[in-house]
C-alpha cells in the first residue's frame, strides 16, 4: 500500500514497494531478535527444537556455499551473504501474500548491487596494496584495454541490479494482467503461476544474486 502525507505544504508519496521494504526489514529484525533469544536460552544438553534446527540448516547451507565458492579464507563474508539471502528471499516471496515485492523497485536492487560493488572495490584496493596497484590493475593484461576494464567494472552493478529487478518486476506485471483478465476465475489458475513467479523464480534470483556477489568479491581478493 502507498503512503501519502503532507509536510510543510509539500506532498510526499511513499511507494508501496518502499513501504513493503520496511515491512521486510522489520520482520527480519524481529526474526533475528527471536532467534538470538532462543539461542541464548537453549540448553546444550537437550536436543534443539525444530525451529532452531531449521535456522541451523540455513546457516550451514550458506556457510558451505560461501566456503565452496569463495574459499575458506573468505568466510568472513558469510554473514553478509546470509543477510543478503534472507533479505532477497523474503522480499521476493511477499508476492504470495499480495504485497508488491521490494525488489520490483529498481532503487532497491541498485542499492544492493552498489553495496556489493563497494565491497569489491575495497577488497580490490586492499589486495593490490594501495592506490598505485589498484589503478594498475585496470591496465592488465594490456594498457590499451584500460577503458574496457573500467567499463566492465562499472557494468557489474548495473547488470547485477537489472537482472534481479527485471525478473521480479516482469513476474509482477504478468500476474497483475492475469488477475485482470481472468476475473473471478483467477483463483483457479493463478496459484500455480504464483508458485513459479514468486517461489521458483524468486528463490532462483536470490541464489543468482548471491552467487554473482560471491564471485565478484572472490575475484577481487585473489
Amino acid at each position: 500500500m502507498e503512503l501519502q502525507f503532507t509536510i510543510g505544504g509539500q506532498e510526499i508519496l511513499i511507494h508501496d514497494s518502499i513501504f513493503n521494504l520496511w515491512l521486510v526489514i522489520i520482520f527480519l529484525s524481529i526474526f533475528a531478535f527471536i532467534v538470538n533469544k532462543k539461542i541464548k536460552e537453549v540448553d546444550i544438553t537437550e536436543e534443539p527444537s525444530g525451529f532452531l534446527n531449521a535456522v541451523e540448516i540455513l546457516v550451514d547451507a550458506v556457510n558451505n556455499l560461501v566456503r565452496s565458492t569463495m574459499g575458506e579464507n573468505n568466510m568472513s563474508f558469510a554473514p553478509y551473504i546470509f543477510t543478503l539471502v534472507c533479505f532477497l528471499g523474503v522480499s521476493n516471496l511477499v508476492g504470495l501474500i499480495g504485497l508488491t515485492p521490494p525488489t520490483s523497485d529498481y532503487s532497491v536492487t541498485f542499492s544492493l548491487a552498489m553495496i556489493t560493488f563497494t565491497i569489491v572495490q575495497v577488497m580490490n584496493f586492499k589486495t593490490q596494496k594501495g592506490i598505485v596497484g589498484y589503478l594498475k590493475s585496470f591496465t592488465e593484461p594490456f594498457a590499451f584495454l584500460t577503458p574496457i576494464n573500467i567499463l566492465g567494472e562499472l557494468g557489474n552493478p548495473i547488470s547485477l541490479s537489472f537482472r534481479l529487478f527485471g525478473n521480479v518486476m516482469s513476474g509482477g506485471i504478468i500476474m497483475t494482467l492475469l488477475y485482470s483478465a481472468l476475473g473471478y476465475f483467477a483463483p483457479l489458475i493463478t496459484p500455480v503461476l504464483h508458485g513459479y513467479f514468486d517461489v521458483f523464480s524468486g528463490l532462483l534470483q536470490t541464489f543468482i544474486f548471491a552467487m554473482l556477489t560471491m564471485i565478484f568479491i572472490s575475484g577481487a581478493t585473489e
